[in-house]
């Protein structure tokens, strides 16, 4: 088989998320320890650390794999969903899987497949975990797919759990309230494995000091232990001071600390790694302020990360972001109300499982809008998102495609205007300008 063929074979095989939603989420670990015995149990021959979270997860998971790069440590990276190829969920020092391991993989493993028929994110993880294995990673950093408890990721016993933070997300399948949703992060906090959350709130916490507390792990709030403070924010960096929280006295750690993944919500992140690193450093690891430094000033190029404030073009400033939930667009839209600019325009599409009328009133009245629909049986009709933003007194237009709008608003838009799009990592995977 060619790679394509590869590809077109799982999709057509097996249940995949971003087009069968729901019914693609298995919700036990049962097919994921089948597949992990049948390798030989790949996942117990590296180590780990294990990220969860509604939002930030992935940026925090780059950073933290760019810091270990930067430190030495021979990292893997797997993610999800991926953006242009199913190579890049797969990475080892920045690098993608080569084309020919899946091929092989598939191949070699068929029947096996065909026989259990795993979900694509169960048999992808398996994928993971063999060629982590194989190549003899030092460590892998492990993004959590949706939720944590049952997610197939969470079979791993990691050196260090993260949970970013808590919002409302695939609510259907793992609950409408922050302490159910927290419930199910909090599933891949282990025994006596320590556990760093990078952002909480009055319902989220207890539910965290709780687990911790049956688990006999070290938790560390890093909100609580640093305080990181924007200094200035460009299209192109995002500068802070750090500082090292102790009571009511605060000292000074990391000044004039450079990250390229830019916007508020990052700060919150930044947090996170940092204590994250602290930890690390705590058990065992060698961490150097140097490579902490690098990681996070270098964190795209060191890891190829795409589509978290992406800049396509500089004039007119034309960005897209994967940012899909209301907490998410709600920070995007904090750094893009920052911009000094004449008219915003935004591409927006959304998949039909999220609350489009609260996102949507989340976007500024005097924006223009164009409404599209990725290539997914998912997605809203661009027509039916005209009518909602309707409702919410936005004024909008549709073009199906996504590059189709993008390159029909850059015609229209001047030099000191603005282009945004996003409102689906779907939306933004179809660009061809990524």
């Amino acid at each position: 088989m060619t790679y394509k063929e590869t590809i077109d074979y799982l999709y057509s095989l097996l249940p995949v998320f971003h087009r069968d939603g729901e019914k693609a989420f298995k919700g036990d670990l049962t097919n994921i320890l089948k597949i992990s015995e049948y390798l030989g149990n790949p996942h117990l021959k590296f180590k780990t650390i294990h990220v969860a979270g509604t939002n930030g997860k992935g940026s925090t998971s780059h950073f933290l794999s760019a810091i270990l790069q930067s430190a030495g440590y021979k990292t893997g990276l797997y993610t999800s969903p991926h953006l242009k190829d199913y190579t890049e969920r797969f990475r080892i020092d920045g690098v993608s899987i080569q084309k020919a391991n899946i091929i092989s993989f598939v191949q070699e493993h068929k029947d096996f497949i065909e026989q259990l028929q795993p979900s694509f994110f169960e048999l992808s993880v398996g994928i993971a975990f063999d060629f982590f294995a194989k190549e003899r990673v030092d460590i892998a950093v492990i993004e959590v797919g949706l939720g944590g408890r049952l997610d197939s990721t969470n079979i791993i016993t990691p050196e260090l759990s993260v949970i970013t933070n808590i919002g409302f997300d695939h609510v259907n399948i793992l609950g409408d309230t922050l302490p159910k949703i927290a419930s199910e992060k909090a599933g891949i906090i282990k025994p006596k494995v320590p556990v760093v959350i990078s952002e909480y709130n009055d319902e989220t916490k207890p539910v965290f000091l709780e687990k911790a507390q049956l688990t006999d792990s070290e938790i560390y709030f890093a909100s609580e232990n640093l305080n990181i403070i924007e200094k200035e924010s460009q299209s192109t960096k995002l500068i802070v001071d750090v500082f090292a929280v102790d009571g009511a006295e605060e000292t000074l750690l990391y000044e004039n600390l450079s990250s390229q993944l830019i916007g508020k919500y990052q700060l919150k992140n930044i947090a996170g790694v940092i204590q994250s690193i602290q930890v690390l450093n705590k058990i065992g690891f060698k961490i150097s302020d140097k490579a902490l430094k690098n990681g996070i000033s270098n964190v795209v190029d060191l890891t190829g990360l795409k589509g978290r404030w992406q800049i396509l073009s500089e004039s007119p400033l034309t960005i897209c972001d994967t940012g899909h939930n209301e907490n998410g667009i709600k920070s995007v839209l904090a750094q893009i109300s920052k911009l000094k600019v004449k008219n915003k325009y935004f591409i927006l599409g959304f998949v039909k499982d999220k609350n489009i009328d609260e996102i949507l009133d989340l976007f500024p009245k005097d924006g223009i809008y164009y409404f599209c629909q990725a290539k997914n049986p998912r997605f809203t009709p661009a027509e039916n998102l005209i009518k909602i933003a309707d409702s919410h007194g936005l004024s909008g237009y549709s073009i199906l495609s996504v590059n189709e709008a993008l390159e029909f608003v850059k015609n229209l838009a001047q030099k000191d205007d603005f282009i945004y799009v996003g409102g689906s990592t779907y939306v933004v995977a179809e660009l061809d300008e990524i």
